[in-house]
């Protein structure tokens, strides 16, 4: 189990944006050509991760968070903490890489929204992150059901 408050957990935000830099290459992005990666931490302690994988019927295409999280739910993963996102144009990490909104929404679904992290990287020592809440305000759970 993890234990720790990822928020003041250094050493775990910058393990997750490197797993996700390892995985960017096999983002599979010919149409739109911008390539992410994503590693989502849930309290078991295990990493998922993620690509956006691209299809000719974009409407199929699935993004990089959602991929890791949904593998994660596969595997018996309920309780998201942090999901950290890499990406941009052809791979090249320039810009802070940020969810959409489907993606903020399906991070609701399994991360609390006021301990949940979201970090957004160019690099292990080049990111910033927010919490779950400041990405998706006012927004509508489970516990909304």
């Amino acid at each position: 189990m993890y234990e720790k408050d990822i928020r003041n957990d250094e050493e775990m935000k910058k393990l997750l944006i490197e797993k996700a830099i390892e995985k960017l290459p096999n983002s599979y992005a010919p149409y739109s050509r911008y390539n992410v990666a994503a590693a989502a931490l849930f309290d078991s302690g295990n990493i998922y991760t993620g690509v956006n994988v691209e299809s000719a019927s974009l409407g199929m295409t699935i993004c990089a968070e959602r991929n890791a999280i949904f593998h994660a739910v596969a595997e018996g993963e309920r309780r998201l903490l942090a999901v950290a996102i890499v990406g941009g144009a052809d791979g090249d990490r320039r810009e802070y890489c940020v969810p959409c909104g489907a993606c903020r929404q399906v991070m609701r679904d399994f991360g609390d929204k006021d301990s949940m992290i979201v970090i957004s990287a160019k690099s292990s020592d080049d990111y910033m992150e927010n919490t779950l809440d400041e990405m998706l305000p006012y927004s509508f759970g489970p516990e909304s059901l």
